[in-house]
């Protein structure tokens, strides 16, 4: 819950000045629902992608407050991010709830950023690629292994996010590793050629070296995306 109409202006104008000719990488802005109208308009003429931060569980109906698949794909958006830490621990959704929202996006076309990730006391007490395989799990029995390969994956270490901390390059890797060997035990062909992001304090001063671990594709971009600048030197190193 960041911006204002003016704000999103002057951030999203930065960015698209800097990035619009920028064919090497893929760049997807996702706003708060209320601003998805602007941003589209905004990202007519530029080859950076809109995403929602959230989508209904629900393909329509009485769900007030709700936003659906299908709205979003009418205004223009073409991912959503499902599952997201905070959406996970602070807003209660279930494993089940996100295979449904990541079914939902499918349906309308919609390429779901799928947000996975231990808490600090899971990872402390050795549990975190096993809450990962349960996380994962979910949507494989909602959905059906052949839908991982329409998705993005994203790897969130709960602790290193809005803290400050940052899961070192090599304890990233050894996740997002695992994590593709996990997808492989499914579908070799998919884990091959999955997209992972890692989601935990990217920041200008870190992107580099994350970026040139084997299995890390990129980044899922919290507080640092509000800054262009930093955006911008994080968007530079994934170019590298």
């Amino acid at each position: 819950m960041h911006g204002s109409r003016a704000s999103v202006a002057e951030l999203v104008g930065e960015l698209v000045s800097e990035l619009g000719g920028n064919n090497a990488i893929d760049v997807v802005i996702c706003p708060p629902f209320v601003y998805l109208e602007q941003v589209a308009a905004l990202l007519a003429d530029y080859p950076v992608a809109l995403g929602a931060q959230n989508v209904a569980a629900e393909p329509s109906g009485a769900y007030t407050g709700e936003v659906s698949a299908e709205m979003l794909r009418d205004i223009g958006c073409n991912y959503v991010i499902v599952g997201h830490s905070e959406r996970r621990t602070l807003l209660g959704e279930t494993d089940e709830v996100i295979a449904r929202k990541f079914c939902m996006a499918l349906e309308q076309q919609l390429v779901p950023v799928f947000c996975v990730g231990e808490t600090l006391e899971e990872r402390q007490s050795g549990q975190a690629m096993e809450v990962i395989a349960r996380q994962v799990a979910a949507v494989v029995d909602t959905a059906g292994v052949e839908a991982l390969g329409r998705a993005v994956f994203a790897y969130e270490p709960v602790w290193a996010i809005g803290t400050g901390q940052t899961a070192t390059p090599e304890q990233a890797q050894e996740v997002h590793a695992g994590l593709r060997a996990m997808v492989a035990a499914h579908d070799a062909k998919i884990a091959k050629q999955l997209r992972i992001l890692y989601g935990g304090s990217v920041k200008g001063a870190n992107a580099r070296e994350l970026f040139q671990m084997d299995d890390i594709d990129g980044g899922l971009i919290g507080g640092a995306s509000l800054n262009p600048v930093e955006f911008i030197e994080i968007c530079a190193a994934a170019t590298a």
